[in-house]
């Protein structure tokens, strides 16, 4: 097997920023064959060649696939109460009061740490989620 250099292989694949669903599969194809290549026999140029392949792809999938924002502490409140069919009065022993889960939910208070913690425990989470 004759290994190519690296500008023969960018002769062959021709690696450019990915456009459409059918350049996406073509750079797909062409990584896939390089990844089933053992990993010690890969030559420099070819690993190189890997991780530009990579870098493509990836970014093309962040571009048509973004990650949907992360939900804020009060979004991730709303639906655990939703799912356990909860009201703010059951959570009255982490908020301490009405007034404080009143404006909790009503998104004009935050929520402290030591009710994250509370909640934390109350919905096995980590607290972070409620900061």
């Amino acid at each position: 097997m004759t290994t190519l250099t690296y500008s023969q292989l960018l002769t062959q694949i021709q690696p450019r920023p990915i456009q459409s669903p059918t350049d996406y599969e073509a750079m797909l194809s062409q990584l896939e064959r390089l990844m089933e290549i053992e990993e010690s026999q890969l030559s420099d140029e070819e690993a190189s060649m890997l991780e530009l392949l990579a870098m493509l792809i990836e970014d093309y999938e962040t571009k048509t696939n973004p990650m949907p924002n992360t939900a804020s502490p009060h979004d991730v409140l709303d639906e655990l109460v939703a799912a356990h069919q909860l009201r703010q009065k059951d959570l009255l022993d982490i908020f301490g009061s009405k007034g404080i889960a009143s404006e909790v939910f009503n998104r004009k208070r935050g929520i402290s740490k030591t009710q994250a913690k509370a909640l934390g425990q109350r919905f096995n989470l980590p607290p972070s989620v409620f900061l």
